[in-house]
């Protein structure tokens, strides 16, 4: 069963040729690339966050299977649901699910569950797929929907894919979908967004969980985000890095109501070259 796009020609061009062309463009030619446990990525249009999107992959290796972790923005299906078989589409060609991914997470942690409603309209996961195809064509996904959930819930799915990511060790990638701040001043956006990066560099899930609810911060990938960094925790990671941060305006113009925009990568040990 082939999932079929829901915002190709709105969030990202619709057809083949415009999208290779304008990823050629938002995609940089790295020399260098990191291999990493998982890197936070933005999911607005490609206009406004693209630029931020496409530095960030182009500095990882691509392995041969991507989680792809994304928040749920509409609230159809379960909360952390996986779609579990068949293909993802879009104007690049399909993309397979990794099944036997699948079924491991699963088995791992039994708060995750095979759901296809909740990723039917979501954008999140979808508009982060035509990197990993332009980069790694090969690839074959594991798409993670991920609602509104408590930190002891995220805490025992987290720990669960962690157990899953370190049997597999350099195969898996995750990637967690989020911008940032919404709808604020420019200057509003950094100084709060500021604060939950500063716990994403530390890799500190549960302090970005309470630091984005005491604050009030409006990370819509909060959830994906947190259940990401407490598996590369859990398989090993010691330290993420900054690529980029950026908003709305710096496109636009206009500071005054901006979206914040982040890109991070979640290294391993040894792995630049």
């Amino acid at each position: 069963m082939a999932r079929h796009p829901a915002v190709a020609g709105q969030f990202y061009p619709g057809t083949l040729t415009e999208l290779k062309t304008l990823l050629d463009r938002l995609i940089p030619s790295e020399e260098f690339k990191t291999e990493a446990y998982g890197l936070v990525s933005p999911h607005a249009g490609y206009l406004y966050s693209g630029a931020i999107a496409g530095k960030t992959f182009s500095q990882v290796k691509i392995p041969p299977k991507v989680i792809i972790l994304g928040p749920n923005h509409h609230g159809y299906g379960h909360d952390a649901a996986i779609y579990s078989h068949g293909e993802w589409q879009t104007p690049l060609g399909n993309t397979p699910v990794a099944t036997d991914l699948v079924q491991e997470i699963l088995i791992a942690g039994p708060d995750f569950a095979a759901d296809e409603l909740a990723h039917r309209f979501e954008h999140s996961l979808e508009v982060q797929l035509p990197f990993i195809q332009y980069l790694a064509p090969e690839a074959a996904i594991v798409p993670i929907c991920v609602g509104h959930l408590a930190l002891n819930t995220l805490i025992a799915l987290g720990e669960a894919l962690g157990e899953v990511i370190s049997r597999h060790g350099r195969e898996i990638l995750m990637v967690a979908s989020s911008d940032m701040t919404h709808y604020e001043s420019g200057k509003s956006a950094r100084e709060k967004d500021a604060l939950a990066i500063e716990k994403m560099l530390e890799l500190d899930p549960v302090g970005l969980y309470r630091t984005v609810t005491d604050n009030r911060i409006s990370m819509c990938g909060v959830m994906p985000v947190t259940l990401m960094l407490i598996a590369a925790r859990k398989a090993g990671a010691q330290r993420a890095r900054l690529v980029e941060y950026g908003n709305s305006g710096d496109v636009t113009g206009d500071q005054s109501e901006v979206v914040g925009y982040a890109g991070l990568v979640i290294e391993r040990d040894g792995a630049a070259g």
